[in-house]
């Protein structure tokens, strides 16, 4: 592979390089197209497994199970991180990408509670567990190819485009979303139009196949003289546990903000009593946002390096927050909406896009990709429960500022995190 590299042509180098890039980014776009809609289509989806006797108890329950496919993810990360850092990086995100196509499928064609009672909202439940399985290991397989395909001083802006390729999902999730509120009326939503955009991605998971089975493995991974065994892999993981905890705390402010301004914003705006539309269309802006200021300040993070923009996102976002949301919830508007959303976005755009490729080289070389997905998965279990976490506040305080108090919270974690591990380096611990 180096020795095909050094007689080719740059354009034909920098040709792999954006092939290579799309092929790892392609199963990434599926893993959080699902979440994305399921998010979007909450109320409905909780309508159709989850029925209770009131439209908020119902809601509840739908984000409930949003959330509880996070719970896995520390589980796939050990064993699916374990089995990419064993058996290769191409491998890894092959059964990956398999066992996502098996989570979206079931939540596809699952029959309601009314057709088949009690079994079908298991069978969702479980859907949404293998789903959080493999989506445990398939950001960190997704980040270290990216790191380790990476030229020398790139390493951030490549690594962007784990994150780049999650917003193009979430643009598409939410233009479905917009599409189908406006040709069904919101009982034929209900009924079975919320079904329709999750039937686009089990469509696409062919191609998706296709794309990541002419994946090359990465030169790093084949450079190696021994492959460790799952004994070494634990071993290096406790070795490297004050990293690995630290990398968790620093995932928490990316985890929630994301979540918090993608999936949350149309069940968000539904509370503000905003037009549904508008919020689908708000949260497509999002993510047009975010995938501007993730390759930016990717690449400024390989100029400047990671820490200085890691420590100034999270204090802006403690300082501005909850201030930001008490701002809109005086007086709900779909001008305020976006302003909001779109300030959180540069928050968070330029906060992941650092803390992301930091994490790549912060975790112990022997387990990066286990390593880097539990820390992340551990993250995500807080993190995925965000939208559930926000309705709870806001029911029980009647204060719909309340997701910009538990945004603050979890950046202070996160920036205490990125300071410890600054002093854990240090030690070379």
């Amino acid at each position: 592979m180096a020795e095909h590299a050094a007689t080719a042509s740059p354009e034909h180098v920098i040709r792999e390089r954006v092939m290579g890039v799309v092929r790892v980014a392609s199963g990434n776009f599926l893993e959080m197209y699902d979440f994305m809609v399921f998010g979007y289509f909450a109320a409905a989806i909780g309508k159709a497994y989850f029925p209770a006797g009131d439209e908020f108890g119902t809601l509840l329950k739908a984000l409930a199970t949003f959330g509880v496919g996070f719970l896995m993810r520390p589980l796939g990360a050990i064993v699916l991180g374990a089995y990419t850092d064993r058996f290769g990086r191409r491998a890894g995100l092959l059964l990956t990408l398999l066992l996502m196509s098996v989570g979206i499928v079931t939540l596809t064609v699952t029959p309601g509670y009314a057709a088949i009672g009690l079994v079908s909202p298991i069978l969702v439940l479980l859907g949404r567990l293998i789903q959080g399985f493999s989506a445990g290991a398939e950001l960190g397989n997704v980040s270290v190819y990216l790191a380790e395909m990476a030229p020398e001083g790139r390493r951030g802006f490549y690594v962007s485009w784990q994150s780049a390729s999650q917003q193009v999902a979430v643009v598409t999730a939410a233009l479905v979303g917009v599409a189908i509120a406006s040709f069904l009326s919101p009982r034929d939503i209900d009924a079975w139009g919320w079904r329709l955009p999750l039937l686009l991605g089990c469509l696409i998971v062919p191609l998706l196949f296709l794309l990541r089975r002419h994946l090359k493995e990465t030169e790093a991974f084949e450079s190696r003289t021994e492959t460790p065994g799952l004994g070494a892999i634990a071993r290096g993981l406790w070795k490297g546990r004050a990293r690995v905890l630290g990398g968790m705390a620093m995932v928490v402010m990316t985890t929630v903000s994301f979540y918090m301004i993608t999936a949350y914003t149309p069940t968000f705006g539904k509370l503000l009593h905003l037009p549904e539309r508008a919020n689908l269309l708000i949260t497509a802006g999002v993510g047009l946002s975010n995938l501007i200021w993730l390759p930016l300040i990717g690449s400024l993070s390989d100029r400047i390096g990671r820490k200085p923009i890691l420590i100034g996102c999270t204090a802006v976002a403690i300082l501005t927050a909850y201030p930001a949301m008490a701002w809109l919830a005086s007086a709900p508007s779909v001008p305020r909406l976006l302003m909001v959303e779109l300030w959180l976005s540069a928050l968070y755009g330029g906060y992941n896009s650092a803390m992301v490729v930091y994490l790549t080289e912060v975790v112990p070389t022997e387990v990066r990709a286990s390593g880097f997905s539990l820390a992340y998965s551990l993250a995500t279990a807080l993190g995925g429960f965000t939208p559930f976490i926000c309705t709870w506040l806001i029911e029980r305080t009647h204060n719909t500022a309340m997701p910009g108090a538990w945004l603050t919270v979890c950046a202070a974690i996160s920036l205490v995190a990125v300071l410890a591990l600054h002093r854990v380096e240090k030690r070379g611990a």
